[in-house]
């Protein structure tokens, strides 16, 4: 369908009053009347063609209250029928939303309004929380980023697309919120982003796919005898919460040849160490304090990482889907483990890298192959993921290590990944990059 970039005003007097340069582009006759679509809203109205230069759409106040459309501006419009034009994309981001001392989409609000920007000219992108929708009006209240700070509400029609970045698995775990986002997908619109990622999901996810080559050994409610097996098979295995995320609650377990044993975890802003002289002792300790907890734990390999300054380093992948519907690696963080720390998260301690920094300094003369590999294998992953995922996808983070040998392994899989990477300098431009392909990806959804 033929689609272009387009002026809307809205202005007094009656009807719609369209540019005939932009009927022309859109392959649309000259009818006396034309429809609009905005998001779930369509209106019908008298027509006039003007010969303004360019791509221009004027509604009358009237109709722009009726159609809900929030402000002037620009953005695409895209034929649908003979005589029906759509305006948007409507781009609705699915979040919490609290409203103590001022409306906040807490800790995201920096990246809601950064992405909001980026689809600026190009679309109408908006943040919404469960709350603010009208299913029997099929209307939502979104928010759109004030320059002088703040949010702005607006009732708008349902959105074309919706972007699920719901900030708390637990909320997201409550019984009504997998219906809630059902109502979009029986209204034929496009959620993506499901929800968050268990480390078993994942798992069950690779299990039968070629690409479960990557992943290291992993057992979900491990047994004594499986964590036995897998220290006497790998000397270091790793405890890890299936819903955890930064780095929070991971034990790391160690066989030394002398017959001896360590526990390396994080309790309170502090890396503890404790000695066992025997298997049993140690695992017999772990089961005894965290028994309750060790249901919901994953038991896996512990791999032998490249290294910088005698600290692990592995690397964060922030995945999207672009405008063709294709992955794409929009940036990459390398992270170095702090002195002993058993993560390489930055709260844990960890650093920050340049990736091709470290590639240069581990891999010397091969460094750019190398890089061409681990980036392949992120595509592939992610590949792989979507084929075994029921849900829509446009955003993965992946942790990604590589062993001594040079293998890829993949640790984890994150579908509401953060942007601490974004922090260090050379992962600014892969930032705009990661807001461009998701504004992007949105407009491949809803047809523009």
């Amino acid at each position: 369908m033929s689609s272009a970039n387009c002026s809307i005003q809205i202005a007094p007097g009656h009807g719609i009053r369209i540019s005939s340069q932009l009927l022309k582009t859109l392959g649309i006759g000259k009818p006396r009347q034309i429809s609009l679509k905005f998001g779930s809203k369509l209106i019908t109205s008298d027509l006039v063609l003007t010969h303004r230069q360019g791509h221009s759409l004027r509604l009358s106040s009237a109709l722009s209250n009726e159609l809900k459309l929030p402000h002037a501006g620009k953005c695409l419009v895209t034929k649908r029928g003979d005589n029906e034009i759509q305006i948007g994309p409507l781009i609705g981001i699915l979040a919490g939303r609290t409203e103590h001392g001022g409306i906040s989409f807490g800790g995201m609000s920096g990246f809601f309004r950064q992405l909001i920007s980026a689809g600026e000219g190009k679309s109408y992108s908006f943040a919404f929380s469960p709350k603010d929708v009208n299913w029997e009006e099929e209307t939502v209240t979104g928010y759109f980023p004030q320059k002088t700070g703040g949010w702005i509400r607006r009732k708008l029609p349902l959105p074309d697309v919706v972007y699920n970045r719901m900030q708390s698995r637990q909320a997201e775990r409550v019984t009504s919120m997998g219906s809630f986002k059902e109502r979009f997908l029986r209204r034929s619109i496009p959620l993506f982003n499901w929800s968050f990622f268990d480390k078993s999901d994942v798992y069950k996810l690779l299990v039968d796919d070629p690409l479960a080559k990557h992943i290291p050994e992993s057992h979900l409610s491990p047994t004594l005898n499986t964590m036995k097996e897998m220290l006497s098979k790998h000397g270091t295995v790793y405890l890890k919460p299936s819903g955890g995320s930064l780095g929070v609650g991971i034990y790391k377990l160690i066989r030394h040849r002398e017959r001896r044993y360590t526990v390396r975890y994080r309790s309170r802003g502090q890396n503890r160490v404790v000695h066992y002289t025997s298997a049993d002792r140690m695992l017999n300790t772990l089961m005894k304090h965290q028994r309750s907890r060790f249901h919901q734990y994953i038991a896996q390999q512990g791999i032998d990482l490249i290294q910088v300054d005698s600290c692990p380093v592995d690397f964060r992948f922030h995945m999207t889907k672009d405008g063709e519907n294709q992955w794409v690696v929009a940036a990459i963080g390398a992270k170095k483990a702090g002195k002993g720390s058993i993560t390489t998260h930055v709260a844990s301690g960890g650093k920050l890298l340049s990736t091709e920094q470290v590639f240069r300094q581990t891999f010397g003369g091969e460094a750019p192959q190398m890089l061409r590999k681990v980036r392949s294998t992120a595509v592939d992953l992610a590949r792989a993921i979507e084929r075994n995922y029921p849900y829509l996808l446009g955003e993965i983070g992946f942790d990604l290590g590589i062993d001594r040998s040079g293998k890829v392994w993949m640790f984890e899989a994150n579908a509401k990944p953060g942007r601490s990477i974004f922090k260090h300098p050379t992962a600014k431009s892969g930032e705009r990059a990661s807001l461009d392909n998701l504004i992007d990806y949105c407009k491949y959804l809803s047809k523009f």
